[in-house]
């Protein structure tokens, strides 16, 4: 009982919160923009040179107006918007009608969870690890080369270190294609081909998350094993005549694993961001594409449901990590 009224429902209370102010930003943003979806509409129809009599583009717009939620007063919508919500309906989209919301989010989010999720693992792991060894072999000669090398990567931006591959390994030597998820007219089959083929087309956005977070995780875990390592528990362990295998891996890594767990949560947003970016720069038929075709074209219901998606995707995600968090580190438990 006491875990649950004071870690769990606090946790659960904030985690509401937190969406709930998300969603609120989300709708009011596009609002305060000058793009108005409606009139971009009423433009390219006219632009086209198309006829109308007399009254009928009032109707237009009065039914693209209701039709895309805007009808009425921003209270008014709000309230709709959150009664859309609530179904799990985002709407058509602006620009791809008559197509839905939530069947363009459903085709491009397996292509994001899988970059994200992917890169996300393989850089945490490697990238504790590396730095783990690094830390505690911090004198070692190949420890301060990655060190350096990690000095120089970790403060490059995604969309620059994403575009440098892109040129080197994309136009250079051409190892591998320029954009896209997959081959032109290969069909989706869970075959070795399509894998083999979508593994081609990925690895050049994987690496630049996976290098770049890889970075951040090392130096970040070096540093930690460090201090850890000047614990006097750990020199303890060394006069006591104990393995030195046994104290990097139960006693130093074990204890600087904590704070990484804490990071991991706190780094998924960024991880996120630096996801749609990367898909950005190498055309990737994710939810960064997508979003940042929406952004271009006005499209309201589009970066509403991708950013929706993207604020409970992470906090849910922070929130499993908070919870989970008492199983590795026995200070937080409640009994």
């Amino acid at each position: 009982m006491t875990f649950v009224k004071r870690y769990l429902i606090p946790r659960l209370i904030l985690y509401i919160l937190v969406i709930w102010l998300g969603i609120t930003v989300v709708f009011l943003i596009p609002r305060l923009t000058p793009n108005d979806p409606v009139m971009r509409v009423v433009g390219e129809l006219r632009g086209r040179g198309s006829t109308l009599e007399p009254g009928t583009m009032d109707e237009i717009i009065a039914d693209l107006t209701e039709m895309y939620g805007l009808q009425g007063s921003w209270l008014e919508q709000y309230w709709a918007f959150w009664g859309r919500l609530f179904r799990a309906d985002f709407g058509v989209s602006f620009f791809q009608f008559p197509t839905h919301v939530n069947h363009l989010i459903a085709t491009a989010m397996p292509w994001t969870l899988g970059l994200l999720l992917t890169t996300t693992a393989i850089s945490w792991t490697l990238g504790n690890i590396i730095g783990g060894l690094a830390g505690y072999y911090a004198r070692k000669g190949w420890s301060r080369i990655l060190d350096a090398v990690a000095m120089v990567i970790r403060p490059l931006p995604y969309y620059i270190f994403a575009f440098a591959l892109l040129l080197l390994f994309a136009y250079v030597v051409r190892w591998f294609p320029i954009s896209g998820g997959a081959g032109l007219g290969v069909l989706p089959t869970f075959t070795w081909r399509y894998i083999k083929d979508v593994l081609w087309h990925s690895f050049l956005p994987a690496l630049s998350l996976s290098i770049l977070g890889g970075a951040v995780n090392f130096q970040t875990m070096k540093l930690i094993v460090q201090n850890v390592n000047a614990e006097s528990f750990v020199q303890y362990a060394k006069l006591g005549g104990v393995t030195e295998d046994r104290i990097v891996n139960k006693y130093v890594i074990r204890n600087a694993l904590l704070p990484q767990i804490t990071g991991l949560a706190l780094s998924l947003g960024q991880i996120f961001s630096g996801a749609l970016i990367t898909e950005i720069v190498f055309s990737y038929p994710g939810l960064g594409m997508l979003l940042y075709n929406s952004i271009i074209r006005g499209d309201y219901n589009m970066i509403m449901g991708i950013t929706i998606f993207s604020i409970v995707g992470i906090t849910t995600a922070i929130l499993i990590v908070d919870l989970t968090y008492p199983l590795f580190d026995p200070r937080v438990r409640f009994t």
